[in-house]
């Protein structure tokens, strides 16, 4: 099986050994119980915590439970919620949603972004317009079923977007599909679709 570790170098401790997919099922009681261990630095505030160091722009909205970490910015418009942990430097632009995610140190996304049910790793950059898509609204059967490295993966959910690996780059206007697994390094072109299916 594989987890969050196998993709992202020192993930947030709390999902390191889960299956990326367990990590975003589980992130509003994961992200809750994070609340209780933030070192020094955060407020917090019915159950949004937010470090010193960060800055959240008027009109962003987000909904507890939700941890940003130091030196983030969150932009004007940008909506978070159903648990969402930005780890160190993370920058969400405006008019981005994120849901369920956990967007680890130096993570992008620029704006007009959709993230759902998904694992960002260090470092990737999601170019503006670009969409993670974490729902099969075209097929009768919702339940996310992945094909990676010649194997079929039953994830067992029915929402569950993508786990970018550390430095991987979405360009402009690209939808990945419900399930993908996107190796380090990954480079997706604009208006590209990714689709991995099984």
């Amino acid at each position: 099986m594989i987890t969050v570790r196998d993709l992202i170098d020192a993930p947030l401790p709390a999902i390191a050994g889960l299956a990326p997919w367990e990590a975003t099922i589980r992130s509003e009681n994961i992200v809750a119980e994070a609340l209780d261990t933030l070192g020094d630095g955060y407020a917090v505030a019915g159950g949004v915590a937010i470090h010193e160091t960060a800055t959240v722009e008027p009109g962003a909205i987000l909904k507890a439970p939700c941890i940003i970490g130091p030196n983030c910015f969150i932009a004007a418009s940008a909506y978070l919620r159903g648990g969402v942990w930005l780890e160190r430097d993370a920058i969400v632009g405006p008019c981005c949603e994120l849901k369920s995610t956990y967007m680890h140190a130096g993570a992008k996304t620029a704006h007009l972004n959709f993230v759902g049910d998904s694992v960002i790793g260090r470092r990737c950059n999601v170019e503006a317009g670009a969409m993670v898509a974490n729902y099969r609204n075209e097929r009768d059967d919702k339940r996310i079923v992945i094909a990676h490295d010649g194997k079929r993966i039953d994830t067992g959910v029915d929402k569950f977007g993508a786990v970018l690996g550390d430095g991987t780059r979405i360009g402009a206007n690209a939808v990945i599909a419900p399930g993908a697994i996107l190796m380090p390094g990954t480079i997706v072109r604009r208006l590209e679709l990714v689709d991995q299916a099984g």
